[in-house]
């Protein structure tokens, strides 16, 4: 049975790709949000977003930040990471600059989101939630990569949040 998980993206950077990995039906993701009902859901400012977000973690095992170019540092991204590890769930990144967009093109490859967060044993998360740079440029390989992995990075990260 597919883990359940959670899939933290830069929206509109990064939704075509993430549509991508969201659709290879190796793990059940949240569902997608249509650009209307986000719309709707950010017209009832930060407190309504928070609360969809902490809905859409509900029942979830693992969230996966599938980092684009500018995917680190945004304050939704970041409230998306905190909120799951501090629920014990497993955190992984997967960089997704090399997949396509919706125009064909690749993205360059962005910063590290875990960087931004400090543990209370002092060390950052990005020494310990690991993310996974496919070997590859061309985009179908790194599709294949991905799906060919990503249970098991899932179960990984598990892991790694259950011993922390």
């Amino acid at each position: 049975m597919a883990r359940r998980v959670f899939f933290s993206f830069h929206h509109k950077a990064d939704a075509w790709r993430a549509s991508q990995v969201r659709n290879m039906g190796v793990v059940e993701g949240n569902t997608p949000v249509t650009d209307n009902d986000w719309e709707a859901v950010k017209k009832g400012g930060d407190k309504a977003i928070a609360q969809w977000i902490d809905d859409q973690l509900h029942g979830r095992s693992c969230a996966i930040v599938l980092i684009g170019e500018n995917t680190a540092g945004r304050k939704w991204i970041k409230y998306e990471i905190e909120q799951a590890w501090n629920a014990k769930k497993g955190v992984l990144g997967i960089y997704v600059h090399n997949l396509k967009d919706s125009r064909g093109n690749q993205a360059n490859k962005g910063d590290n989101p875990f960087s931004d967060f400090t543990l209370t044993s002092g060390r950052k998360l990005s020494s310990v939630a690991k993310t996974y740079t496919p070997p590859y440029t061309g985009s179908v390989n790194v599709y294949d990569h991905i799906k060919e992995y990503i249970d098991e990075w899932v179960e990984e990260a598990i892991e790694i949040r259950n011993n922390c």
